[in-house]
């Protein structure tokens, strides 16, 4: 946006000189794709249980696939 670039990757990779923020431990599931941009309501069918189990989750979406983040710590809890 013209306020701010959001970066996403492994932190291992290293943060950029200059990050005001950042946020580690995090955990990514990957949307099996490719996916069609007409569809609608993947990410709502995969985010509304998380929902109702109490997990935080972080969306990412590419030309191809989409991307589901969870904190570490609620990891097992998404997987249910």
């Amino acid at each position: 946006t013209p306020d701010e670039v959001s970066i996403v990757s492994p932190t291992s990779l290293g943060i950029p000189a200059g990050t005001e923020k950042s946020e580690d431990g995090w955990r990514a599931f990957k949307v099996e794709g490719p996916l069609d941009f007409g569809l609608v309501g993947i990410l709502a069918s995969l985010t509304a249980p998380l929902k109702d189990a109490g997990v935080s989750v972080f969306c990412v979406s590419t030309f191809d696939t989409d991307w589901v983040l969870v904190k570490e710590g609620m990891v097992e809890k998404a997987r249910e």
